[in-house]
């Protein structure tokens, strides 16, 4: 089986779809529907990659971000925001939080795997 990626989305719409093509690419999908549930997971778990929408309750994903990568035991984790916020210099702010890539929603189901595959350990 490919690695366990651990997805932040408090959307559940988007949050079966992740999964949902995820897992039809032999990716084992774990559901966080907030910033803090989150954090606890990939301390936990050890995920291969994770997927952090910015827009959540409880901690917001820039928040997220700056913490699992300030955190020794999740610091290697790469971080992937797939998020709505797709204004000019958002992309720039969410690298600076300590995302290593950024995906605008809504997402592709046909290129999604690709797209994120590039940044699996």
């Amino acid at each position: 089986m490919k690695p366990k990626i651990l997805v932040i989305e408090d959307n559940e719409q988007n949050l079966y779809l992740i999964s949902f093509i995820l897992e039809k690419n032999g990716y084992q999908a774990i559901p966080a529907r907030d910033g803090r549930e989150g954090i606890d997971l990939a301390r936990q778990v050890k995920p291969a990659l994770i997927i952090l929408d910015i827009q959540l309750p409880v901690m917001d994903g820039y928040e997220v971000a700056r913490q699992l990568s300030g955190n020794t035991e999740t610091q290697d984790i790469p971080i992937v925001a797939v998020t709505s916020h797709a204004m000019v210099g958002d992309r720039e702010k969410t690298i600076a939080a300590g995302c290593t890539g950024y995906i605008e929603k809504p997402i592709d189901p046909g290129t999604f795997i690709g797209e994120i595959e590039q940044y699996l350990i």
